[in-house]
């Protein structure tokens, strides 16, 4: 009986095998920021995309599901969250984001606390979300830890990659973090990366700062082998980051948040860095974002930047999912005389393809390019209007079930009548 119990147990968490399936008849969106195609097909092989577009030939064998004309897309990419790592914020026991009381600070890596069955996890999948990127909070240090990209599929592997990329605070937060000043935070980025290097060399001084653990986290980070998420905001701070990356060549970053980035767009542009920038960022929260505008992401599009869509600071543990919403504010914005917003393709591409490249994943995920791995979405309608829905979900090929939490209760109170009451309420 014990050894039945255990199989059962193991087929319950296995996660189910992904087949060859065909989507025919779609208004297809592609990811990249192309235009929708009428009458497009995608065909998943083997967990990846075989083929997408328009006069695609549907392999022997396939499961052929027919869209009917609705709009089918990648799935979305939660450019910057912290799905997995927080399920109450003010429950200790259920909040891993940051560890204030570690010795540690840059070797925090947070695959092993990501918990694939929180809520959010659920709810933001059957909301599109099929990818996220997973940043750890700062606690003592301007660097935060190694963060990590899951996927959101109903089962208990959730990392795709571990250790993706190191997480740092600058500007307001990365002065508190470091003695109280943008030039305590500088100094701090720059010894710790001197001796990560030193400690790369097989160098360690007997003043080093940092704990052996945090230099050998940063090694890949000093060497480029590992992108440097820095968050910043102001246009001065932005500029410094571009210096450090002058200063340390090898340098991946990737701008976080950037709300005043359209303001040094052309120094951004020249280097060459990725930003995910908050899309809602229309009113100053801080004197480090006094020149806040919702055209800033247009704008830096304008200027040749890749930009996708992060929700740093904006309740990112929970809804990933409002990034539709802000892609569909960026269309309507473009109609606005004066401001700077962007077309659907490049709109959908802030929430799909370019937050993957931003982080060096794009040939992984993001679009329904040939080769990425088949997170595909079929929708009801236009995904970045409100009132749309995703009807089916595939993750690495595989079909999700989109029945969270909150539709079990919806259904079982709808039309709750007199009758026996679940077993918590029982004497």
């Amino acid at each position: 009986m014990k050894a039945l119990l255990l199989a059962a147990a193991a087929l319950i968490a296995a996660p189910a095998a992904a087949e060859t399936v065909a989507i025919t008849n779609a208004r297809l969106a592609i990811g990249d920021g192309s235009a929708p195609i009428d009458g497009g097909t995608v065909v998943m092989r083997d967990g990846r995309i075989a083929a997408a577009g328009s006069g695609v030939a549907v392999p022997a064998g396939a499961r052929i599901v027919d869209a009917q004309g609705k709009w089918v897309s990648p799935g979305l990419v939660a450019g910057f969250s912290r799905l997995g790592i927080i399920e109450v914020d003010g429950v200790s026991q259920t909040n891993d984001a940051s560890a204030g009381r570690s010795p540690f600070n840059a070797a925090l890596d947070v695959a092993p606390a990501v918990n694939p069955r929180t809520s959010a996890i659920t709810l933001n999948r059957a909301e599109g979300i099929t990818r996220a990127v997973v940043a750890p909070e700062s606690a003592g240090s301007i660097f935060a830890g190694q963060g990590a990209v899951i996927d959101l599929g109903a089962d208990m592997d959730a990392v795709t990659k571990a250790r993706a990329f190191q997480f740092v605070e600058f500007g307001e937060s990365g002065a508190a973090q470091s003695g109280g000043s943008r030039a305590a935070a500088i100094a701090t980025f720059r010894n710790a990366l001197a001796e990560a290097r030193d400690y790369a060399a097989g160098r360690r001084h007997e003043d080093a700062l940092l704990p052996r653990a945090d230099a050998a986290a940063l090694v890949p980070v000093v060497n480029g082998q590992m992108p440097l998420l820095a968050h910043v905001e102001r246009g001065s701070d932005i500029l410094q980051a571009l210096a450090l990356k002058r200063e340390f060549t090898s340098l991946k970053l990737v701008l976080v948040g950037a709300t005043e980035a359209w303001t040094v767009a052309d120094q951004v542009k020249a280097s060459g860095v990725p930003v995910i920038a908050s899309a809602l960022a229309d009113l100053p929260a801080s004197f480090e974002m006094l020149a806040a505008t919702q055209s800033n992401i247009g704008r830096l599009k304008n200027a040749g930047v890749t930009v996708g869509i992060g929700m740093i600071n904006d309740d990112e543990a929970r809804q990933a999912r409002l990034i539709k919403q802000y892609a569909g504010n960026l269309v309507a914005l473009g109609k606005i005389p004066g401001a700077a917003g962007l077309d659907w393709g490049a709109a959908f591409a802030t929430i799909s393809s370019k937050p993957a490249e931003a982080i060096g994943m794009g040939g992984e995920f993001g679009s329904l390019k040939a080769g990425r791995r088949a997170d595909v979405v079929i929708w009801d309608g236009d995904p970045l209007e409100l009132a749309t829905s995703a009807v089916a979900v595939w993750i690495d090929g595989v079909e999700q079930p989109l029945r969270t939490r909150q539709d079990k209760l919806r259904d079982r109170y709808r039309t709750a009548g007199e009758g026996a009451l679940p077993k918590a309420y029982e004497r």
